[in-house]
């Protein structure tokens, strides 16, 4: 049974910052690349940042470079978003993705609520 379980959201102040996880089981993590979506309200989802299944190579939505970091641990079977400088307008619900598109496979999680406000 494959399953993309996220954690670490939650309210926080402008400025503040939080670490998601993604915690994945039922396939081959290795092999996937990883990606954070997220979707704010009234708004469609939209690609954070994602990383290679090797970690080799990263790539960050314009408006959270030098803020986001996005890594993987393989061994368990972990991806993070480390969010610094968090603003208002990175409320929303993030999404954990997996894909190995060669072979059309996608797995998303449930989604986690960031809240950015006084």
């Amino acid at each position: 049974q494959v399953q993309l379980v996220e954690s670490g959201g939650g309210l926080v102040q402008p400025g503040g910052s939080l670490r998601l996880s993604c915690v994945a089981s039922g396939f081959t993590f290795r092999w996937y690349v990883m990606s954070w979506y997220r979707q704010a309200l009234g708004k469609e989802r939209e690609l954070v940042a994602h990383i290679t299944s090797d970690a080799s190579s990263t790539n960050y939505l314009d408006s959270v470079k030098d803020r986001f970091t996005i890594s993987r641990d393989n061994a368990k079977n972990t991806v993070y978003l480390q969010m610094n400088s968090l603003k208002p307008e990175d409320t929303a619900v993030y999404y954990c993705n997996a894909r190995r598109a060669v072979y059309g496979s996608e797995f998303w999680g449930q989604g986690t609520q960031v809240t950015v406000s006084l």
